[in-house]
């Protein structure tokens, strides 16, 4: 009877042992999982992409209409890019027309390149013009020095001679056709504007890592562009970033020895605090916060350059402009949507209300990440100029 009962122990003892491990193999799979997305997803913060994925369906096209599946974006009124056949093809889209549950007809305002009609799936987009030409203005090819080489860029003159300048900072994953939404109402105000590219993004020289530092070190191209219009008689200068060019043109006013020459700063979807649009998109995937700390983690530390591919770690402290708020001392125009989706707009809202002194807040809902012109081009001239009338 002893012998017995001694074998049952056993063998509950076994079975608890087994569960154990087995338990613990799972934790121990579910950490390195956890790990492993945290890599991917940080990677993919830095890595400038190679392609961008054709999420819209082309089902009709007429002279004058196209049919696209619904999306939220092929949902949203305005105008915008249409790209297709893996960004060989643009077409410029305009108003809704009628929609469906699953369909939406939009005006075709033109294609401008590629076959439309052949197209079976599309991306759409902000940038609606793809060159100065597009916009009728006078232009020259320039080539600001940086310290990584010659950096390609756009200078419109003012319809007037001027001393005036505006330096347009394009966003994180797109190239400087981004900017050229704003020629037209800062030439209204007599600014030449001078539409920059920076290291990384596919036109200016590349770094050694070819990584983003999300504005940490691309501030210092927009030095070099504010060097360059300096050198060709630049008086004062006004800076404006779209997305990661708006935390590129903080770090440049607060950092650069040449910011005595900025007299504002105009911020459209700006990341002002990396943490929290990081935070942001990590819960759009359903990440637990374990796996977006580790993400900001690995994004700021020196050991973990060889999983992300850096060659140094972002400070992403330096990077938050709600809390050194007090360190900005030019004026600045914010404009930001509500209903962004990619960056939110409560970082945006918090240094406005930081700083109710210098920043002007306009609010816009239903536009899109970096697309409020499209949405609303009346309304986003309207406060820019505005904005502009009241500068020193």
């Amino acid at each position: 009877m002893a012998g017995h009962s001694q074998s049952r122990g056993t063998t509950v003892s076994r079975a608890v042992t087994g569960t154990a491990i087995g338990v613990g193999a799972l934790v121990a799979g579910a950490a390195i999982t956890a790990g492993a997305i945290a890599v991917v997803f940080a990677r993919t913060v830095v890595t400038p992409p190679t392609k961008r994925p054709e999420d819209v369906l082309v089902l009709d096209v007429t002279a004058d209409t196209v049919i696209l599946s619904a999306t939220v974006d092929s949902m949203t009124p305005g105008r915008y890019s249409l790209w297709f056949d893996h960004d060989a093809g643009h077409a410029r889209i305009g108003e809704i027309l009628s929609f469906t549950a699953d369909t939406v007809t939009r005006q075709l305002l033109g294609v401008d390149v590629g076959s439309l009609d052949r197209a079976v799936r599309a991306r759409i987009g902000g940038w609606f013009y793809r060159g100065p030409g597009d916009l009728g203005v006078p232009f020259d090819d320039v080539e600001v020095e940086t310290d990584l080489g010659p950096a390609p860029a756009w200078f419109v003159p003012a319809a007037s001679p001027s001393t005036a300048w505006m330096i347009g900072v394009h966003g994180r994953a797109v190239r400087r056709e981004e900017t050229l939404r704003s020629i037209p109402v800062f030439r209204e105000e007599g600014y030449n504007s001078l539409l920059v590219s920076y290291r990384n993004d596919g036109d200016a020289p590349a770094t050694a890592d070819n990584r983003y530092s999300l504005g940490d070190t691309e501030w210092h191209d927009v030095e070099a562009a504010m060097r360059y219009a300096v050198d060709h008689g630049a008086t004062r200068v006004v800076l404006m970033g779209w997305s990661m060019g708006g935390a590129t043109v903080l770090q440049a006013v607060t950092r650069s020895s040449l910011s005595d020459l900025v007299v504002g700063v105009v911020l459209e979807s700006p990341v002002v605090d990396w943490i929290t649009a990081l935070h942001y998109q990590g819960m759009a995937y359903k990440l637990p916060r374990v796996v977006r700390l580790t993400i900001l983690d690995l994004l700021s530390s020196r050991w973990s350059r060889f999983l992300t591919g850096q060659a140094a770690p972002i400070d992403l402290r330096r990077l938050d402009f709600v809390a050194r708020a007090r360190e900005l001392s030019k004026p600045v125009l914010l404009l930001h949507s509500d209903d962004d989706g990619f960056v939110p707009s409560t970082a945006s809202r918090a240094l406005a209300v930081a700083r109710p002194d210098i920043v002007t807040f306009v609010e816009f809902t239903t536009a899109r990440h970096t697309k409020l012109w499209n949405y609303d081009a009346d309304r986003w001239n309207g406060a820019i100029t505005r904005w502009l009338e009241m500068l020193p």
